[in-house]
This record gives C-alpha cells, sequence and structure tokens, in this order.
C-alpha cells in the first residue's frame, strides 16, 4: 500500500507541474512515467533498435478518447 501511495503522489505533482492532459494518452503517458514503465519501455526500444510506438498510441488516445474542455 505504501508504494500505491508513492506512485500517486508522484502522479499527482507530475500532474501539478505539466501541462493538462489533452485526453486519455497523456494521462496513461504520465501514468507509465511515474510508475517506471516508460523508462524499462525505452530501454527494451533501445536494447532492440525498435521504436516502442509510444507517441503515436499516446496522440490517437487523445484524439479517440479527448477530455473535454472547461
Amino acid at each position: 500500500m505504501h508504494r500505491f501511495n508513492d506512485i500517486r503522489a508522484k502522479f499527482n505533482s507530475m500532474k501539478k507541474d505539466s501541462q493538462k492532459s489533452r485526453g486519455l494518452g497523456d494521462s496513461i503517458e504520465k501514468f507509465t512515467k511515474a510508475t517506471g514503465i516508460k523508462a524499462v519501455v525505452d530501454k527494451v526500444s533501445e536494447a532492440t533498435g525498435t521504436g516502442c510506438g509510444c507517441d503515436e498510441r499516446r496522440d490517437t488516445l487523445n484524439r479517440v478518447f479527448p477530455f473535454k474542455k472547461d
């Protein structure tokens, strides 16, 4: 439970520090960075010499599942 609270606190601080999420893709990107998943994906992509497709996936999810503008 303690680890979950650390991840949540880091995610919330990243939310405040960076620009507002445009959609689901941005939120998933913030989560993967906060949990360290993004770092692992980057290392695997570098080792295999292939792109992870993260940016394209983020943009597609933002387009398909946008957050409402207030």
